[in-house]
């Protein structure tokens, strides 16, 4: 008698439709995930590279500005103190220390000094409320300087619902589990395990689970998987799932740290000085020149006050102002004038 052979439909009996689908689901779903985890790995690369030149710039311009920003502090508090002095020490009529109260108040108002606040004037914090001083301006420049400087990591991941947050800390576990010095009792093996450790806790402590499976496939500790079992195959793509879902999540909270920190001030510092470098302009130096030519402007009204406190010039002279404010004024109508002019070209040239 023959013996049976094996035809080709009991080969597909044996192999069920359901078994195939799950291969090519497990397929698709790990693409995705190598997909995501190259994405994070970038965004995350090109955030921390853009928080790095945020640091970088501010600490440059910290440096070379503090010299210049130290001067115009100075010259503020010299130019405060001459008031104090002319008002304890200058006997003025009621209409004249009026007057004088009052050109105070336009250097402050203009933005030349920092305001101060009268005790006989509470209103003064109003009015002054949207002007920073100079003295303010380098010591919020401080601040900026040393925040950056003490900004080593990065704060992703910050907003991690009870889902995400299990999924992040059973991976977490299992790496832990395999990896704790206490684990292992040779010392080399120990400090290799505590170094990895460091980078498994601090990867659960930022929520970044992309970083926590890369130290997973780094090491190759991946879940074995019977590709011929379907109950394996279905958790291995529900687990897939869920973890793509948080990956995605984290890649969105990356592109968005990303845009944020594009759109400080400092993000905005780095932009400028980007688009400057191409055309060949340090624009720190131009930064510098400027502030160069205000402390020329606010060096000038210092000298023009201390004048008047020494009496070299008389009341009329100084209620009419420093002539540097005269000149600025004439620049700024100029500049007013040709900027209306080149509106009047631009329209005339849409006609």
């Amino acid at each position: 008698m023959p013996r049976p052979t094996s035809s080709t439909s009991d080969t597909l009996k044996s192999t069920p439709l359901a078994l195939s689908e799950l291969h090519i689901r497990l397929e698709a779903l790990d693409q995705e995930h190598q997909s995501l985890l190259k994405q994070i790995k970038r965004k995350r690369t090109e955030l921390k590279n853009f928080v790095e030149q945020m640091r970088s710039l501010a600490t440059k311009i910290f440096h070379r500005a503090t010299p210049s920003l130290k001067k115009m502090a100075d010259l503020d508090r010299e130019i405060h103190a001459l008031f104090d002095e002319i008002f304890a020490t200058r006997n003025f009529g009621k209409q004249t220390e009026k007057n004088i109260q009052a050109v105070y108040r336009k250097l402050q108002l203009a933005g030349i000094i920092s305001p101060k606040r009268e005790r006989d004037e509470p209103e003064l914090d109003e009015i002054f409320g949207n002007f920073q001083s100079d003295n303010d301006f380098y010591q919020g420049a401080k601040d900026r300087h040393e925040n950056w400087e003490g900004q080593s990591e990065l704060s992703s991941y910050k907003v991690i619902n009870k889902d995400e947050s299990r999924k992040i800390r059973q991976t977490f576990l299992r790496l832990a589990e395999i990896f704790h010095p206490d684990k292992v009792t040779d010392s080399e093996t120990q400090m290799y395990h505590t170094e990895i450790m460091k980078e498994i806790n601090k990867a659960y402590q930022e929520g970044d689970l992309a970083r926590l499976l890369e130290i997973e496939k780094q090491h190759e500790l991946g879940e074995f998987i019977d590709n011929n079992n379907e109950d394996d195959l279905t958790r291995k793509c529900k687990t897939l799932e869920q973890q793509n879902q948080i990956l995605k999540t984290q890649y969105e909270s990356l592109k968005r740290e990303l845009r944020q920190a594009k759109n400080t001030p400092e993000g905005a510092m780095v932009s400028d000085y980007r688009k400057a470098a191409k055309k060949g302009i340090d624009s720190i130096d131009q930064m510098l020149e400027t502030i160069e030519v205000q402390i020329n402007i606010v060096s000038q009204i210092r000298d023009f006050v201390q004048e008047f406190r020494e009496e070299k010039i008389t009341i009329t002279e100084f209620l009419g102002g420093p002539s540097v404010l005269h000149s600025l004024n004439q620049e700024m109508m100029e500049d007013l004038l040709e900027q209306m002019l080149s509106e009047l070209d631009r329209v005339g040239n849409f006609k």
